[in-house]
Formats: C-alpha cells, sequence, structure tokens
C-alpha cells in the first residue's frame, strides 16, 4: 500500500461512515467561521483579528490583521492570537474525533507554523509580484510571478523535505496530518466568497452576462469531458484520478479538483497534486498568453479578456493575467491611436471566472451523485438512497447553503449590511487561505518522491500538457470570439 493510500479514512472505505466523523466535522467548523464572519457586517467584528499576508519586500510588513480595528495587534500579534485560536478550535474538534488530543495539539502546533511560514515565503515579491505596476512598486527587477497562490506550492515542498528528508518528524506531525478536514472546511468557506465575488462582477459588468454562459457551456460540456477521455483512454488513469484532473484542468485548478474528489471519495493526495499541477502550469499561461493576446488580439479587447478567464484554471493566476493583459492591450491600443476605458478587459476575465466557479458545488452534487449511485456501489444492486446520503461528502453541502445565504444577503439585506458583506466574507476567506495552507503542507507531509512517481505525477502532467496545449487554449480563444468579437470596452473621455 502507498504512502497516499493510508489516508484513506474508514468513512471512504466502502464501511458504513460514524455518526460523526470528518465530514461533518468540517461542514461544522466552516459554518461556524461563516456565521462569525457575518457578525461583522451586522457591527460586531469577531474575527478581524484574523492574521494577513500582504505581498512583501520588507518582511516586517508582510503581516497584519486583517481588520483595521485590530490593528493594535500588529502583524505579530495577529499571527499569535490566530495560531491560538486555531489550535483551541482544532483540537475541539480533534476530541470529538476522539483523537489525543495532546499529541494533536503539539503535532497542529508545528503544522500550522510551518504552513504559514511558507505562505510567507510565497508572498515575497521575487515570487508573487505579477505586473509591471506591482514590480515598480517593490522596486525590483524580476519575479517568478507565482502569484500569492505560489505559497501552496512552497508548503507542498516544505512538506515534502519532511517527509523526505526528515522522516521521524514526519512520523511524529503524524496526528495533525489531516488534509481531508482541512480542506473540506476550505471549501464550506469558498462558497460565501465565490458569491460574493459574483455580485461584485456582475455588477461591474452586468452587459456581459448573458455571454459568460460561454464560460459554463465551455468548461462543463466541451472542457472537462475531453480531458477525462483523454485521462482515461490515452493515458489509462483510473476513474478517482480521471474525475479530478478533468475538473481541475478544465474547471477551477484547486478548489474544483478537490470539491469533486471529494465528491467520488478520491484519495486525498490525488487531487491536491493535481491542483499543484494546475498551479505550476498557471504560471507559464500567465507568462505566455498575455503577450499572444497583445500580439493578436489588441483590437479585440474583450476576447483577449475572456480568453485569459477560460484558459488559465486558477483564480489568482487568471485575474492577474487579466491584469496583464489589460495594461498590454491597452497600451497597444494607444499606439494605434484607440484609447480605451480601463478596467473592461480585467472585469471580462473576472467575470468569466466567476461563471465557471459558481457551479463547482453543483459539479460536484451531481458527480457525488453518479458516482455513489451508479460507479461505485457496494453491491450490484442499485443504491439505496438512504445509501446516497450516508456516503454523499457533507461539506458540499456546506459549500452550496454558504454561497446561498451570502449571495441572499447581497441582493436582500439592507444597504448597510450589503455595503459590510464584502468585508465580512473576506474575513471568513482569510480562514479558508489557511486552511488550504494546511491541506498542501499535510499532502507533502504524506508523501516522497518514490511514492509520487508510482502514483503517476509523471503521466499527470504529460495530460495537461497534451489537454492544455493541445486544445484547451484554442477552443477557448475559438468560444471567446464567438460571444464576444465585436463588443468593445468604452472610449476613454
Amino acid at each position: 500500500m502507498s504512502t497516499l493510500e493510508t489516508t484513506r479514512s474508514d468513512e471512504w472505505s466502502g464501511t458504513r461512515a460514524p455518526a460523526w466523523n470528518e465530514d461533518w466535522l468540517a461542514l461544522a467548523l466552516g459554518l461556524a467561521i461563516f456565521a462569525l464572519a457575518l457578525a461583522s457586517a451586522f457591527g460586531a467584528d469577531l474575527l478581524g483579528w484574523v492574521v494577513t499576508t500582504a505581498v512583501w519586500t520588507d518582511p516586517g510588513l508582510a503581516l497584519a490583521p486583517v481588520s483595521k480595528a485590530y490593528a493594535a495587534l500588529g502583524g505579530g500579534g495577529a499571527f499569535i492570537v490566530t495560531y491560538l485560536a486555531l489550535l483551541a478550535l482544532m483540537s475541539a474538534g480533534a476530541a470529538v474525533l476522539k483523537a489525543d488530543v495532546a499529541r494533536f495539539a503539539l503535532a497542529f502546533t508545528a503544522v500550522f507554523w510551518i504552513a504559514y511560514a511558507s505562505w510567507v515565503v510565497g508572498s515575497n515579491a521575487h515570487l508573487a509580484a505579477v505586473t509591471p505596476a506591482e514590480l515598480s512598486k517593490f522596486g525590483i527587477g524580476w519575479s517568478l510571478k507565482l502569484t500569492n497562490e505560489g505559497g501552496y506550492l512552497v508548503a507542498l515542498v516544505a512538506g515534502l523535505v519532511v517527509a523526505n528528508v526528515f522522516p521521524r518528524f514526519a512520523e511524529w506531525l503524524k496526528e495533525a496530518i489531516r488534509p481531508e478536514l482541512y480542506i473540506k472546511v476550505a471549501i464550506v468557506i469558498l462558497g460565501a466568497f465565490l458569491a460574493i465575488i459574483a455580485v461584485g462582477k456582475l455588477n461591474l459588468a452586468s452587459s456581459l452576462i448573458l455571454r459568460g454562459v460561454a464560460a459554463i457551456i465551455e468548461a462543463y460540456l466541451i472542457y472537462w469531458a475531453v480531458v477525462y477521455y483523454v485521462a482515461r483512454r490515452w493515458f489509462g488513469f483510473s476513474r478517482e484520478w480521471a474525475v479530478p484532473l478533468a475538473s481541475g484542468i478544465s474547471i477551477c485548478g484547486v478548489a474544483a479538483a478537490i470539491a469533486t474528489g471529494g465528491a467520488i471519495r478520491a484519495r486525498p493526495g490525488v487531487p491536491v497534486l493535481v491542483s499543484s499541477l494546475v498551479v505550476v502550469f498557471a504560471v507559464v499561461e500567465v507568462l505566455i498568453l498575455p503577450f499572444l493576446a497583445q500580439t493578436f488580439l489588441w483590437h479585440e479587447p474583450l476576447v483577449a479578456g475572456a480568453w485569459i478567464g477560460l484558459a488559465v484554471k486558477t483564480d489568482g493566476a487568471a485575474v492577474a493575467g487579466g491584469g496583464i493583459t489589460e495594461a498590454l492591450v491597452l497600451a497597444k491600443s494607444a499606439a494605434e491611436g484607440v484609447h480605451y476605458q480601463p478596467g473592461w478587459i480585467l472585469a471580462t476575465t473576472a467575470t468569466v471566472k466567476v461563471f465557471i466557479d459558481v457551479f463547482i458545488g453543483i459539479w460536484a452534487f451531481i458527480l457525488g451523485y453518479i458516482w455513489t449511485n451508479h460507479v461505485n456501489k457496494q453491491s450490484a444492486d442499485k443504491a439505496k438512497a438512504i445509501e446516497i446520503w450516508q456516503r454523499f461528502p457533507k461539506f458540499i453541502l456546506g459549500f452550496v447553503a454558504t454561497f446561498a445565504l451570502a449571495l441572499l444577503l447581497a441582493f436582500a439585506a439592507p444597504a448597510d449590511v450589503a455595503h459590510k458583506l464584502p468585508g465580512a466574507i473576506g474575513e471568513a476567506n482569510t480562514f479558508r487561505v489557511i486552511f488550504f495552507l494546511l491541506t498542501f503542507f499535510s499532502i507533502g507531509v504524506l508523501s516522497n518522491f518514490r511514492k509520487l512517481w508510482e502514483e503517476g505525477i509523471g503521466k499527470l502532467a504529460a495530460v495537461y500538457l497534451v489537454c492544455l496545449f493541445g486544445f484547451i487554449i484554442w477552443v477557448g480563444l475559438l468560444i471567446s470570439w464567438l460571444f464576444y468579437a465585436g463588443v468593445k470596452p468604452p472610449l476613454a473621455g
């Protein structure tokens, strides 16, 4: 049995899940963080102390509390308070799961500090700065342009170093290495965050809404089916690998791969390895596609913006790519005597991404139903309705619930509450980032290079390379052209 195979929990092994397990705990924790964050919109800032990390060159400016109301804490104070709060919360969760709470608390301390240090390293300007404006702001001449999502890769690498260089330490950390729990909590919180993004961007670019349906058609009906077919038929991957691989490549990287991987009961290492590849390839796209858009699509600026949103699969890299594309295309257009208003190309990129993102939970729900009722049945008989409920990942219901409630509040709440809602959800999203970090570090600790190769990381990269450069980029360009050609941003006054 491989290292990653040992991470499969009992609830995923075909036995009946206990009444209280990691799935229910993740749902409860995610909803609790969401509820506490909402209090800020109603005047009680309960989570504003959580630490956030900015892109930095001066280490002293890297950390800060997410809310100015807690500015007196400073970056170091916010970090300590965040650590203590999560230590208490997760230790209580460990007690519910009947784990060794003392061992968990000690191991979680190390896991949290190493994972968050990885995020800080990944936020250094030489790694994370993307646009020329950012390079100028920080006074640097080069950057790897990883965006701050590069911190996830740093966390994964840190975990791999621990697993391969310090195996005894990795064993000691085992009690707190719970990637399934961490990522499920993050996905529940993600629902609210995507709802707020949708509201903001759809209001900004309301004239582009109907054309954004193209993103859904492409990602879910064209991209997903083709990537799944290639992974299964050409490269011989099992369904467990092909489903999150198709979701990660065709929909939205980290969140889609992990949400759909959970829905079909894939081992936790499968979607995270896929997500890591998505981040790496997104960096390559950000370095190449904006310059191609400037050269060949400057006369169709919204086609260029939509193309970036459809081709780049992580939200951070897609938006960063949209920003670079806008800067390059506007400069090229200005040189030709055409001066467009800024913001519309980037808004198109973001709007396309939103239309893809908001259906992650629904798609995972559909896949979960198909998987439990038709693919992975425990007997030759059709699964009973109650069994579908027992095996269905409850965290996806949390994702849908937070998305729906946040969307409802954004449209129906009093104006003063709706105005504060993005800031409140932003505080919850800061926790989502932390849980993603804990996930990536945990997967690294559960892996080693030899086992990674045995699990097929080389073949995964080959599938991604074939699909991305073989048809995803070109189909995305075609659909962008069909829906956005001839639609121009307004001219600058």
